[in-house]
């Protein structure tokens, strides 16, 4: 599998479309990283607002959106958290008014050929990951993967998709975080899907690129893009990061709703969290 060197570069997306180089930059890489994307002010509304959510959630003992598990953990005073939320923007006016900010809908012509969309109700939603280095929390990494492989298990033809983070916490490389493969996502198909072991491989690979994310950055990448988080070696409040990754999907429209069956991986979860 042909990883390519990465030239790094700062974008800052001024306007409302994508220049020529950025497009570039990303059809090249399958990566690209925006500065800035949202002020240190949005940042902070968009964590009150996932509070109010966690909390509501918690008091009302709900386990479950959509079909989809959520994932409990601790936080560093030892009380129960969320630690990875589904569908935020449906329980959320503020999360769902951003969904429609012209920015992110100018992102979807990195999706040409193929009309894309946001998915406000399918896949998972709008995700919130809290990721926090702690003994008594299972959510402090994840292994290498890549989204598109959820359709194959799925039965689903695979089809284009962005997945799209916004960063909540200042995350320099040696605090752990996003990794990237850059330019796998002209890999084949096979490589794609069994290069590495799907969730379970956490080991560095040489040729990865770790992004320096501030709070308010916006980062896109290809489904089929190799990428993992690395554990923080930090432990406790200095580990804490919080990223929201919103679904751009192309192909049959699936929604997701209150009746919606689990999927069958979910079953697998606790052998992949460590």
């Amino acid at each position: 599998m042909k990883v390519l060197k990465y030239h790094h570069k700062d974008f800052v997306f001024e306007g409302d479309k994508l220049t020529e180089e950025q497009k570039a930059h990303f059809f090249k890489y399958g990566v690209i990283q925006f500065k800035q994307f949202i002020s240190k002010e949005t940042v902070e509304l968009f964590l009150s607002e996932l509070k109010k959510i966690e909390a509501k959630w918690l008091a009302e003992g709900v386990t479950k959106v959509n079909g989809i598990p959520l994932k409990f953990g601790k936080d560093v005073d030892g009380s129960t958290i969320i630690q990875r939320m589904c569908f935020v923007n449906l329980h959320s006016p503020v999360l769902a008014e951003f969904l429609e900010d012209p920015r992110l809908h100018a992102l979807l012509e990195l999706l040409h050929p193929y009309e894309g969309r946001i998915g406000h109700e399918e896949k998972d939603g709008m995700i919130f990951n809290h990721f926090v280095n702690h003994p008594d929390t299972k959510f402090s990494q994840m292994g290498w993967h890549t989204d598109n492989s959820r359709d194959i298990f799925l039965g689903h033809k695979i089809m284009p998709m962005l997945n799209v983070g916004i960063h909540l916490d200042d995350c320099p490389p040696e605090k752990g975080g996003l990794r990237v493969l850059p330019g796998t996502h002209k890999a084949s198909l096979w490589n794609q899907v069994f290069a590495k072991k799907q969730h379970i491989d956490h080991n560095p690979d040489p040729r990865e690129v770790a992004l320096n994310l501030h709070a308010g950055d916006l980062t896109v990448h290809y489904g089929n893009v190799w990428h993992r988080v690395q554990v923080s070696p930090y432990v406790g409040e200095a580990s804490r990061r919080r990223v929201m990754y919103m679904p751009f999907v192309t192909g049959k429209y699936v929604r997701k709703h209150a009746n919606s069956k689990t999927p069958f991986y979910y079953r697998f979860a606790n052998l992949v969290q460590k």
